[in-house]
């Protein structure tokens, strides 16, 4: 059964009552709560603000003696909630109740408006028993606040030769906040709490490191994989937690990396691939909740088919589960692809790869949206070139081609909302300077095709300078005209001489024009468009190299080159030194920090250092990745802005 709660809306935003009631510091609250409730009953429950189905979806309060049902909307009076008839909130003083539970946080003025109606000698709870601490809160007269609830989990990993790498930056300041701070949770795969700390952050853009290694050593603990539960203390401006997560090992073959989590557990996730022939697929599930995953809530079915299969175990608390596609799907393979019924149990999850030879990999699957329908206006604003129509390209998923002598591209389409149920789509090659050298027409795919695009096998024929550019999936109007402006695919680069593989996802969007259409082009902060860049590259440590593509995509004509800035900033926010960059406008630009910074500007830079990709006349759009010493294994991920 899928969670009968709002995690996010795409008009409103995120929701901040299931981060606040499923908190982890909350969880143990409610249990006294609700113990207290059920030892003081018969209980009245006032529900004013319609949270108590949320709060019943994560908590057992079957417990609880309860008399009645009682509302403040007229409307809602009448409506079954809890098993009971709402009942008007006028009618409280002849309920019988010995307890009143006013189901809302900051209740004062909420249990002000009933005062009178309350029964002589009934006392009164509300969910402020569940608070966290105050000194946690940024804005603590709004419990609901959005910017107290700046929260994420990270996969987390350290044992048997693998480790896992969390790194950001303290971005917050920038919008305001002061005194941020960093609670963190580690949950074991069973859920449990083995360690937590707080640690003040970073000065102003410094950044943040939590590595697996030194948590284990830091709290003696045994080899672990579970979850890393995030909250930023004194967020402002952003409540999302972004971050890149980097899997290394002892072995110099084992390296990989990804990105947050998103925040908002989602029903569906889609982009999930089948394995290879010898390859283990595995989806980790990260109970996301303080309560367990029912056996059968989750389950797989191969995009476009009602072929649903379920996991058939429990998933406790916050416990860590992986799952082998095959032990549902033996049968599937490479390029098929799966759909994710989440239930909104766990955000976004991570899959990992183990190929024959033992090297993984680790990706995310990608939200499936569940609110979008088919957009008659776009084959009419879309032109196909950026001198065509109102929106010219209109949207564009980019990605890179990187340098042909050492790796191979493929790019398979994934479906990402239930209404796809066609993907009119083509694929478009650009050489670094922006000139297209070749295009695939995949024609008017149906939800069930998973046709994967050897991208670098098109190009072999054709001059491509030196060697690299990147590759744009964009709509193909005259294939078919079914269409939401939700455009996905999955990427795959397989290094030709070791065989070492890393995959990315991403979405698309309309880059770089003057017109808005249904808030594109996208915008980090504040309303669209969105016409600038701030991309945040983590550096590799010693002995790794870091390798960026920077891709400057438009949708419509806009400025010739880019102005592109390369600022490296030391682990404390401090500058060290800066490059320039002029990139042509549909073209790309590759490159390696060892041969952009000069040695004594990487030596004054240090461990931990980013660079901060700015720009101030364009989007640019960024993936980005470590090499490995003697270049055994490599990672690439799409960046993050903020």
């Amino acid at each position: 059964m899928p969670l009968r709660i709002e995690t996010f809306s795409n008009v409103t935003g995120g929701s901040s009552f299931f981060k606040a009631v499923g908190h982890p510091l909350a969880a143990p609250k409610a249990a006294i709560l609700i113990a207290r409730l059920a030892s003081f009953g018969p209980v009245a429950v006032y529900d004013p603000l319609g949270l108590l189905s949320g709060l019943a979806e994560f908590y057992d309060l079957s417990s609880i003696d309860v008399c009645g049902i009682y509302v403040q909307d007229v409307e809602k009076v009448g409506q079954e909630v809890f098993g009971h008839a709402a009942r008007p909130v006028t009618d409280l003083p002849s309920s019988g109740a010995r307890t009143v539970f006013v189901v809302a946080f900051d209740s004062q003025r909420l249990e002000g408006h009933i005062a009178h109606l309350i029964p002589k000698q009934a006392g009164v709870v509300s969910l402020d028993a569940m608070r966290v601490p105050e000194d946690m809160l940024n804005d603590p007269g709004h419990y609901l606040s959005k910017f107290n609830w700046a929260t994420n989990f990270a996969w987390f990993r350290d044992g048997d030769g693998h480790h896992t790498r969390v790194v950001s930056a303290n971005y917050w300041p920038r919008y305001g906040a002061k005194g941020t701070r960093l609670w963190a949770c580690l949950f074991d795969g069973e859920g449990r709490p083995i360690a937590d700390w707080t640690e003040p952050m970073p000065p102003t853009d410094g950044t943040v490191v939590i590595d697996s290694r030194q948590v284990r050593e830091r709290f003696d603990l045994s080899p672990f994989c579970g979850s890393l539960f995030l909250h930023i203390i004194g967020a402002a401006g952003h409540d999302v937690v972004k971050y890149a997560l980097d899997t290394y090992g002892d072995d110099g073959t084992v390296l990989s990396c990804t990105h947050d989590a998103n925040a908002w557990p989602a029903d569906l996730y889609a982009g999930l691939p089948a394995p290879r022939e010898g390859e283990r697929v595995s989806l980790w599930i990260q109970n996301s909740h303080p309560t367990p995953i029912p056996a059968g809530a989750v389950g797989l079915n191969p995009m476009g088919s009602t072929d649903i299969r379920t996991l058939d175990q429990a998933v406790p608390a916050f416990a860590t589960l992986e799952l082998d596609v095959a032990s549902l799907f033996p049968e599937a393979r490479w390029p098929q692809q799966f759909e994710v019924q989440a239930g909104k149990h766990f955000v976004r999850p991570r899959y990992e790869i183990v190929a024959a030879d033992g090297r993984r990999r680790l990706a995310h699957a990608n939200v499936e949206r569940t609110d979008l329908k088919p957009d008659p206006k776009l084959p009419l604003l879309t032109g196909g070139a950026v001198d065509k129509g109102v929106v010219g390209k209109g949207h564009i998923l980019p990605a890179p081609l990187l340098p042909m002598g050492r790796w191979r591209t493929v790019l398979l389409p994934t479906p990402m909302s239930t209404a796809q149920t066609e993907l009119p789509v083509k694929a478009v090659v650009y050489d670094r300077n922006g000139a297209a050298v070749a295009e695939h027409r995949f024609g008017n795919l149906k939800r069930t095709d998973s046709v994967a695009l050897d991208v670098t096998g098109l190009v072999a024929d054709k001059p491509v300078v030196d060697g690299w550019g990147h590759v744009e999936l964009v709509y193909d109007f005259e294939a078919g005209t079914i269409a939401d402006g939700w455009l996905h695919a999955l990427v795959r680069y397989e290094d030709v001489t070791t065989g070492h593989v890393a995959e990315t996802s991403f979405g698309s969007h309309m880059f770089n024009m003057a017109m808005v259409y249904r808030d594109e082009p996208q915008s980090y902060h504040g309303r669209p468009p969105g016409l600038s860049t701030r991309l945040f590259l983590r550096l590799g440590t010693d002995p790794w190299d870091t390798l960026c593509h920077l891709v400057y995509p438009a949708s419509t004509q806009w400025h010739a080159t880019s102005d592109t800035s390369l600022v490296l900033v030391r682990r404390d926010g401090v500058e060290v030194a800066r490059k320039r960059l002029a990139i042509p406008c549909g073209g790309s630009h590759f490159w390696r920090y060892r041969e952009m910074f000069a040695e004594a500007e990487r030596l004054a830079a240090g461990d931990h250092a980013y660079v901060l990709i700015r720009d101030t006349t364009c989007r640019l759009f960024g993936y980005h990745g470590c090499l490995a010493a003697g270049d055994t294994a490599f990672s690439l991920d799409h960046m993050f802005g903020f």
